[in-house]
Formats: structure tokens, C-alpha cells, sequence
């Protein structure tokens, strides 16, 4: 984002580019969104386009307030904010996060979404944020850093007849900021902006052990979402609609 906003890129390694022979594979790049794309034909261009336009409606909200970036709790909708701003500050609501905790959840959607006319299968993700509809399973494998787990399962995803949001949130990997100590706080919904402010507040709650089942728990207590999972280390609590499946290490 322009402005204030200052955001660490770390390179995401875990992306593989190559072409499933049914997807066609691309990253887009804007400024500090980077995003990792399957769809059924190219759209870098439509896809680019589409970042640019989501990028200007959450700038705009920026400019107009400065704290819908820097708040760290919700803050009240404003009639003029757009779509794509307004639905970050009602998901930041539900999950008591700041707006920016969802940022990068309603970009893969807003992205994903607008893309669906043109293929009507797509994966999108974002930093460790995905959006997905797709007609037959996958499975997204679980990145928890240094635990055992990591590398080792993964989420396997159904075919969703509604896209669906799986998103994450850690202390130890990537440039998240997270107030606990989760290797991975995981939460999948069908809004991912909320799915994305979900596992932010998820990974807040994991202090310790004892705070895994309580938080997946909480989570699953806010309307909408549907799955739930926090890693510590070796210990892990995972709730609801998520399906753990061995991955190759």
C-alpha cells in the first residue's frame, strides 16, 4: 500500500509454479500484494487489474482515517467506506482485531471473486491467506515453522459449491504481527476477510499448551466460521469443517 503502510516481504518459497496440465499457474505483483493464482486459463492482466482496484478502495479508507491501519481493535463502519473496507471492519468486529488483520484475506477475495466469470475454478493465495472454488479436492499443506506438524499435513478441501477462505496466522513464520505464540493459527470460513482477522485473533489467544483447545473453541463460537486450528510445537487442537490428510515432508 502507498502512504504509511510499511510491510515486510519475505519470499514465499513454498509456492510451486509449475502447470498441473489443468491449471494454469501465475504470481501477480503490486507494490507490497503479491499474489500465488491457479485458474483454469491466464488472467495475469484481468488479475492485476483487480489488485490495483482493491488496492484503491482500502488506500482510500486509509486516507480518510488513518486509524482503519492503525487500530489494533474495531472501529465503526462509515457510510462512505467502500465495499472492500467495509467488509474488513465488520470481520474485524467479529474477531476484536483492527481492520488491517483482514486485509489480506479480502484481497485473495475480492481478487477471487471478480475472477470467477472468467474461470470458473480458481486458488488464490496470499501470504499464507487462500480463496478456493474449485470442482474436484485439493489439499493445502500447513506451514507451522519449526513444528513437527509442519510440512507434514495438510487441509484437504472438498469441492466447495461456495468459495471458501482458509487463512493463517503465526508468531514464528512470516511478517504477521500476533500478540501469542502459535506456530499456526488456522481458521476457514466462507468470508475470508474473516477467515484472515479470525486466525490473527486465534494466534493471539496461544500462550501456552493449555490455550490451544480454548482458543479453537472460542473460535468456533463466531458466526461464520467453520473450521478451527492452532499449533504450538508439537501440540496441536483443531476443530469443525477441517480435514487433516498426510502431505510428503
Amino acid at each position: 500500500m502507498r502512504g504509511n503502510i510499511v510491510l515486510e516481504y519475505q519470499p514465499r518459497t513454498y509456492r510451486d509454479y509449475r502447470d498441473s496440465g489443468r491449471f494454469c499457474t501465475f504470481r501477480v505483483t503490486v507494490e507490497t500484494t503479491d499474489l500465488y493464482v491457479k485458474a483454469l486459463c491466464p488472467l495475469e492482466r484481468e488479475t492485476e487489474q483487480l489488485v490495483r482496484e482493491c488496492r484503491g478502495q482500502i488506500e482510500a479508507a486509509i486516507a480518510r482515517r488513518p486509524e482503519f491501519l492503525a487500530s489494533l481493535t474495531p472501529i465503526e463502519e462509515d457510510p462512505r467506506d467502500s465495499p472492500v473496507a467495509m467488509q474488513m471492519i465488520r470481520a474485524a468486529v467479529k474477531a476484536g482485531t483492527g481492520p488491517m488483520a483482514a486485509v489480506a484475506g479480502a484481497v485473495a477475495e475480492f481478487v477471487g471473486r471478480s475472477l470467477l466469470a472468467l474461470s470458473p475454478e480458481i486458488i488464490i493465495e496470499n501470504g499464507g491467506d487462500i480463496f478456493a472454488r474449485v470442482d474436484t479436492p485439493f489439499v493445502c499443506g500447513l506451514f507451522a515453522g519449526s513444528s513437527p506438524f509442519s510440512n507434514r499435513l495438510g487441509f484437504k478441501i472438498d469441492p466447495t459449491g461456495l468459495p471458501v477462505g482458509i487463512c493463517t496466522s503465526s508468531a514464528t513464520v512470516g511478517p504477521s504481527r500476533s500478540f501469542g505464540r502459535a506456530d499456526a493459527a488456522v481458521v476457514v470460513s466462507y468470508d475470508v476477510a474473516l477467515a484472515d482477522a479470525m486466525a490473527t485473533a486465534l494466534g493471539n489467544r496461544i500462550h501456552g499448551y493449555s490455550d490451544l483447545r480454548k482458543g479453537v473453541e472460542w473460535a468456533m463460537t463466531i458466526p461464520g466460521v467453520k473450521g478451527a486450528l492452532a499449533v504450538l510445537g508439537d501440540k496441536m487442537a483443531v476443530l469443525g469443517e477441517i480435514e487433516l490428510t498426510p502431505v510428503s515432508p
